[in-house]
């Protein structure tokens, strides 16, 4: 019968080549994407990881004046739900792909049009969504949204 300091050791050397091995698995399935992007953020627009495609936060600016559009919230929530749409068309994802989105706002006053707008965009069975309020978006935004999509098989 094996002492429990045998155990321990067995046990601790298993996890530590399952965490190398899905290092290693998980490295070779990794893609920071940028396709025709512009920006000079430090971060990348898109991360694939095998099926699943990881967008970083988009706001309402539109691509055409490099601005935040007219309207308010409504008008910004539109233009960054278009802006995801494009960048999932992009790499070959559809809004229907969405599993989870990350919705930040200025003010949770806006919580009710936000909804009214994000229901356009999507349809039953809505993604998982998370939202709050944080101050100081950037360029003073009033929104910003963050999606993760799966490819369907």
């Amino acid at each position: 019968m094996k002492t429990l300091k045998q155990l321990s050791m067995t046990l601790l050397a298993t996890s530590v080549l399952a965490l190398s091995s899905l290092g290693s698995a998980s490295a070779e399935q990794v893609t920071f994407l940028n396709k025709g992007s512009k920006s000079t953020s430090p971060f990348s627009e898109a991360v694939k990881v095998g099926d699943t495609l990881y967008l970083a936060g988009k706001l309402g600016v539109d691509p055409s004046t490099g601005k935040l559009p007219a309207g308010g919230i409504k008008a910004e929530a539109d233009q960054a739900l278009k802006n995801i749409k494009q960048t999932l068309n992009k790499y070959d994802y559809q809004m229907s792909d969405v599993v989870k989105c990350m919705v930040i706002l200025d003010d949770m006053k806006d919580f009710a049009d936000l909804n009214q707008v994000y229901r356009s965009h999507f349809t039953v069975p809505y993604p998982a969504r998370t939202t709050f309020a944080a101050s100081g978006l950037a360029i003073g935004a009033k929104v910003e949204i963050e999606c993760t999509a799966v490819k369907k098989s």
